[in-house]
């Protein structure tokens, strides 16, 4: 049974948006390779059609290589996508979820060989209810966005986590892994 990875950006004031960071070339990395080794990352509605940006660089690749080969992780990963209304993902490596969160992220747990990631907010705040995260990447930004949705702000359990180690970025990012404290 492999691990469920709940990885995300945000500013030193918990804001979550994509576009109140940009990542260096070392970030970029950083994600590329945590996704070449995971088995899928599953995704709401929202974030996966943000995540379709990076189709771009695709047909017109950008001057940064780091980029272009985030997106080509990004386009070879399996995504599973949970909504309620989009019929189509229109993404050859992307699927409509066929169960509940709950009961697939169950099944992916028992069935994956590699990590499971969890690509956005609303994955992130349901199966921290159902204490289903094996692993938290916090990756937080050195900046203060002033506005914006909190990563955090839905959740109203008090969470108890443990800090198992720490990545630092050149830019002043600093990737902070925990795992939650059960029982």
């Amino acid at each position: 049974m492999k691990k469920v990875i709940a990885a995300i950006n945000m500013t030193l004031d918990g804001v979550f948006d994509h576009t109140a960071i940009q990542p260096d070339e070392e970030v970029h990395q950083h994600y590329t390779d945590l996704l070449k080794d995971s088995e899928v990352i599953l995704y709401g509605r929202i974030t996966f059609e943000l995540m379709k940006y990076w189709q771009t660089f695709l047909k017109d690749p950008s001057e940064e290589k780091s980029m272009n080969d985030f997106a080509i992780a990004i386009d070879q990963i399996p995504k599973i996508v949970f909504s309620n209304k989009l019929k189509d993902t229109d993404w050859d490596t992307a699927r409509l979820a066929t169960q509940d969160i709950e009961k697939e992220v169950l099944a992916l747990k028992e069935s994956s060989e590699k990590d499971i990631l969890l690509g956005s907010r609303s994955m992130i705040i349901q199966l921290m209810k159902w204490d289903l995260i094996d692993e938290y990447q916090f990756c937080v930004h050195p900046l203060i966005a002033g506005k914006g949705l909190s990563l955090f702000e839905e959740m109203h359990d008090r969470t108890l986590l443990k800090l198992i180690k720490t990545k630092i970025f050149s830019s002043g990012a600093i990737i902070l892994y925990y795992e939650p404290l059960r029982g």
